[in-house]
């Protein structure tokens, strides 16, 4: 760790050159580079940064409140003295900037300033302006292959084997409705294997069902039908779920033999159907899919945990609820986590295409191909040129309130923070939403920033694991895949430390570097991919959040 002494000697630093390819990196050497701006600077005592903000990059006009600066508070070294209060993860600026010109954060364009600002000024939306801008998106220039690890040195966690050659963290059983007609019958069905009656069954993880809002009222063939093809199709045969029911009713557009047929799934003795019409009704479904369930259990039971590689993990990568600070703790050091498992031949998934869009760049410049990098830019134009036309949506601008509240201005800068939960690796692959990862290494899938439509994606393509950084408190879980809750701050892990797993706020109050807490949450995927429940699962959340992607109409 560095002293207050060594902090100051350091002062003159910043980030390299790369960093507009590179954010990753400039964020995990945050403790070296950073400079460091305040009334206080360290109290070492109890090692607690207070009264300060935080240049990120040499070229940066703002700096970060890392807690509230009172108003007339003179910034360390500067002859810069705040004109109002600034809350925490809020923005100032420390020199005068003119209306147009560019707000730099990381030295990436964060935004545009409405009017003259001056030094001292607290930033936000009142006086940042979002607009488009040109951006160069070298597509591969930057390419460097992931060095990985000699596959008898990798580390390795206690999995189920599958027949297909994936790995699972958990043993569910899967109970998936067609259509939202056979919801209620699928939730009857997996509420009746309660914990007292799961007992009997140690290696299984438990029964879950999984409805959704649709499959009829919808287009019959087409992108719509395929994508909910592919999700449930994801969720039946996920490394994670041992055997699968699913029901239908029987004269719904999702018709169970038609998912059968464009998925390539067959019935066998751990995949079986129930269509409600066909099987005397509500009751008589439930009656004879509890008789199903108990056959699979047996089966279920039988799997046993074994050594598997590390190259195994599949983790998606979600953060909703953010702040400022997540680009400052928890999104880099979740890169950091992300780097390390791509050396061990392990892959981890950044989607919500919103909230990548205006560091796009950063990805496409380390893209294993021109045509991977090209792909990425289809799906941003399809949201923008397509999808998103003239919407109120993230991508289009406006961030929720509680990102604004946060202190996150606009949809470029929750992207910034965003994108580096990838790590700085190379961006091996593009998927459409919910389309079977193969790659290993960070890889793309294009989903909706809605953190449960998003996850849904990532699982049903074989996420076996979510880790989800938030900065206001997200509480999340994602059956059958565990969520593993990454705080941004220390006082919001205080607050909410029954939902949150690991406070990556220790980075700002001085207890580990980047690299540390890197390490630390490649380990603990480790603990968790082992069977070790994490906070989401101890209060048995994820129930109601496999939520299918709509991009269709309904009619």
């Amino acid at each position: 760790m560095l002293s207050h002494a060594s902090l100051l000697s350091l002062i003159s630093q910043g980030c390299d050159s790369s960093l507009n390819f590179n954010l990753g990196t400039c964020a995990k050497d945050l403790i070296l580079r950073a400079v460091i701006l305040g009334g206080n600077m360290l109290d070492l005592n109890d090692k607690k940064i207070t009264g300060s903000a935080i240049k990120l990059n040499s070229a940066d006009n703002v700096a970060v409140a890392l807690s509230e600066i009172k108003a007339g508070t003179n910034l360390l070294g500067t002859n810069i003295t705040t004109r109002e209060i600034v809350p925490p993860g809020y923005k100032v600026a420390i020199c005068d900037i003119s209306q147009g010109d560019p707000i730099k954060k990381y030295d990436v364009t964060v935004g545009f300033a409405k009017s003259d600002i001056v030094a001292g000024t607290m930033l936000h939306n009142h006086n940042i302006e979002f607009r488009e801008f040109d951006r160069d998106y070298a597509y591969a220039k930057h390419y460097k292959p992931v060095e990985k690890f000699p596959e008898d040195s990798r580390a390795t966690f206690q999995g189920y084997k599958r027949a297909d050659g994936r790995a699972g963290t958990r043993n569910f059983i899967s109970i998936v409705s067609t259509v939202n007609c056979s919801a209620t019958v699928v939730h009857a069905i997996a509420d009746h294997f309660n914990e007292e009656r799961l007992s009997q069954y140690p290696n299984v993880d438990g029964v879950a069902a999984f409805s959704h809002n649709t499959g009829c009222g919808m287009e019959l063939t087409g992108e719509p039908m395929n994508l909910l093809h592919r999700t449930l199709a994801g969720y039946i045969k996920h490394p994670n779920v041992a055997a699968s029911l699913v029901v239908g009713l029987g004269c719904e557009r999702c018709q169970v033999g038609g998912l059968f047929e464009t998925q390539k799934l067959q019935p066998e003795q751990t995949l079986r159907t129930l269509v409600m019409q066909e099987a005397g009704g509500t009751r008589q479904t439930i009656s004879r899919g509890i008789s199903i369930i108990e056959e699979l259990l047996e089966i279920a039971n039988q799997s046993k945990r074994e050594t598997v590689s590390a190259s195994h993990l599949m983790v998606g990568l979600q953060c909703g609820g953010s702040d400022s600070f997540s680009s400052i703790t928890a999104n880099p050091s979740l890169g950091n986590a992300i780097d390390i498992l791509s050396k061990h031949g392990g892959t981890g998934i950044l989607s919500e295409t919103p909230e990548i869009y205006g560091v796009e760049h950063t990805l496409t410049a380390r893209a294993a191909s021109i045509d991977v990098g090209k792909r990425l830019i289809e799906r941003i134009r399809w949201w923008k040129d397509e999808y998103a036309v003239g919407r109120d949506v993230q991508i289009n601008g406006t961030v929720s309130p509680g990102n604004q509240h946060g202190g996150l201005a606009n949809i470029l800068e929750k992207s910034l923070g965003a994108s580096m939960k990838g790590g700085t690796g190379p961006l091996m692959e593009v998927y459409k939403y919910a389309e079977r990862v193969e790659a290993d290494g960070f890889v793309f899938m294009d989903t909706p920033g809605f953190d449960p439509v998003s996850a849904t994606g990532q699982i049903a393509g074989g996420a076996n694991m979510i880790a989800f950084t938030t900065g206001r408190g997200s509480c999340f879980g994602a059956k059958p895949s565990p969520s593993i809750k990454l705080a941004t701050n220390t006082a919001m892990f205080e607050r909410l430390e029954e939902d949150m797993d690991i406070n990556c706020g220790a980075i700002l109050d001085g207890d580990v570097d980047m690299e540390g807490m890197g390490q630390r949450i490649f380990d603990y995927f480790l603990k968790i991919a082992s069977g070790e429940k994490t906070k989401s699962e101890k209060l048995n959340l994820g129930r109601h959040e496999f939520i299918p992607w709509n991009i269709g109409i309904t009619g």
